[in-house]
């Protein structure tokens, strides 16, 4: 079977469900004992090494701010996924989660200690709190490490995906994403007139085998694989029932994904009728409260950011205007339910090949996109949700991809933080746009906005370092060549013509 790997794993891995609770219970444990050296090393620093009888008194009383630091620490982490995998692994989220998490966390402390009139030291819990985040930083990289290395060294599920198309790429990038589930796709089988060709995403040269049901699971077997993925809108045909019953008898576990795909934006329950396993998908709505807080969010932050984007957009609309003789242009974009409204931006075409480095530099920082605030206090837009797109592609949109138009745009999103821009597909962006619209939350638009600004401060660092180069060899920047957003249209007209 072409794209299964010859290395075997030196035990059978455990169960995915039991891996994550265990991960999660290890990191909530190894938070929990660091919050007490964080206070003991707070002390420290505050008190020196040999404490007076004054400061002992003072030092003693800060272990209830201790106690009372497990007690919200553990809520504030069953009730968030503060474990850091939520969603997948990305190391910029996690620094935004836990920063805004431990914030809250001090503000609480720091509060009760107001109201119950007791005194602390407010720099020991200074020294705490930067303590604390730095702490939970570093025990979620070295569990992403730990992790990498037991996948490495075979400590992974095998798993084969049956399956073709857009389901089976969308899996494989999710088990990929999700370390903490520890499990490796080793190869693709593609059910085609009752046999089952094999393929693999991992290594895609050379041609697949063909073979039967018993033939693919002595193969299974001599490869060791663990796990069977059913991706396939029809899974009843008796080929795969006899797949997966001769899989279930070797060992070998088999799970399923629920069809239709286009049902991606639910929240699954699972219920038992009898032996009956049902499947319930309920639809996530947009509730009055999620409404109003996210107006309130981007009134309040959107007048703040106007305040300190005005005066450095001042002189940046004064140099275009005297460049191209007009400061702001005005693109029609598709916003809430589909429908067309003026998104205002600077006067900067990326796409021109003809763009002075000033405009490029614009580009690349994003700040052509800061007079969206405007859109947003009108109420066009919000600050986060999913990009706005032309009417070109709205208008060829698959029912999928709709979906992404049931809430407002945002001027940055779950898609955007990924490094999706203009010129890539609807496609990849709804994958991010779904899976935000399915966690949205107070807590998830403050946490993109945090990302925004670590996005684009390292787009803006590579941006720099791309244009040295290109300067001292000579040639014309990357990125500034003419691709017009048809071009890109087209293309995905092409991709869609040949998806199963």
């Amino acid at each position: 079977m072409k794209g299964l790997h010859d290395e075997f794993p030196r035990k059978q891995p455990e169960p995915t469900a039991m891996n994550q609770r265990k991960l999660s219970s290890r990191i909530l444990l190894s938070d929990l004992l660091w919050s007490t050296l964080a206070m003991a090393a707070a002390l420290l620093l505050r008190y020196g090494v040999e404490l007076v009888h004054v400061e002992v008194v003072s030092a003693s009383a800060l272990l209830p701010f201790l106690a009372a630091t497990w007690i919200i620490w553990t809520f504030l982490f069953r009730f968030l996924s503060l474990d850091g995998f939520r969603g997948g692994w990305r190391l910029s989220a996690v620094v935004s989660q836990l920063l805004l998490s431990v914030g809250a966390l001090m503000l609480i402390l720091l509060s009760c200690g107001y109201l119950l009139r007791t005194y602390v030291s407010r720099l020991a819990l200074v020294h705490f709190g930067l303590l604390l985040f730095a702490g939970f930083i570093l025990i979620r990289v070295a569990a992403y490490l730990i992790l990498r290395t037991r996948s490495r060294n075979g400590g992974a599920s095998r798993v084969v995906i049956v399956g073709r198309g857009r389901l089976v790429r969308e899996l494989e990038r999710k088990i990929q994403r999700h370390p903490e589930l520890l499990c490796r796709v080793v190869g693709v089988l593609s059910p085609d007139d009752g046999t089952f060709d094999s393929g693999s995403l991992l290594a895609p040269a050379g041609p697949g085998i063909s073979t039967g049901a018993l033939g693919a699971v002595e193969l299974f077997c001599a490869q060791r694989v663990d796990e069977l993925i059913l991706a396939l809108q029809e899974c009843a045909s008796p080929d795969l029932l006899n797949l997966t019953a001769l899989c279930r008898d070797r060992g070998i576990k088999v799970s399923f994904v629920p069809q239709l795909y286009e049902l991606y934006l639910s929240h699954p329950h699972l219920m038992d009728f009898g032996g009956l396993p049902v499947l319930q998908l309920t639809k996530p709505g947009l509730t009055v409260a999620t409404l109003v807080w996210k107006r309130a969010l981007d009134i309040l932050l959107g007048t703040l950011l106007s305040v300190v984007a005005i005066p450095l957009l001042l002189p940046l609309a004064a140099a275009l205007h005297h460049i191209k003789g007009r400061a702001f242009r005005w693109e029609t974009r598709c916003g809430f339910r589909g429908r067309p409204f003026a998104m205002l931006r600077l006067n900067v075409d990326r796409r021109a090949r003809n763009a002075s480095r000033f405009e490029r530099i614009l580009g690349a920082l994003s700040l052509t996109e800061l007079p969206q605030l405007w859109n947003v206090l009108r109420g066009n837009m919000s600050l986060v949700g999913p990009r706005p797109e032309p009417r070109e592609r709205v208008c060829r949109y698959s029912e999928w991809q709709q979906q992404r138009l049931t809430v407002k745009p945002g001027m940055s999103g779950l898609a955007q933080v990924q490094g999706l821009r203009e010129q890539h597909s609807s496609e990849e962006k709804t994958r991010f746009d779904l899976q935000y619209l399915l966690n949205l939350s107070l807590w998830t638009d403050l946490s993109l906005l945090l990302q925004t600004i670590g996005t684009l401060a390292t787009r803006s660092a590579k941006r720099e370092d791309s244009l040295r180069e290109d300067s001292l060899a000579g040639v014309e920047p990357a990125g500034t060549a003419n691709h017009p957003i048809e071009a890109h249209v087209h293309r995905e007209i092409l991709e869609s013509a040949h998806r199963p």
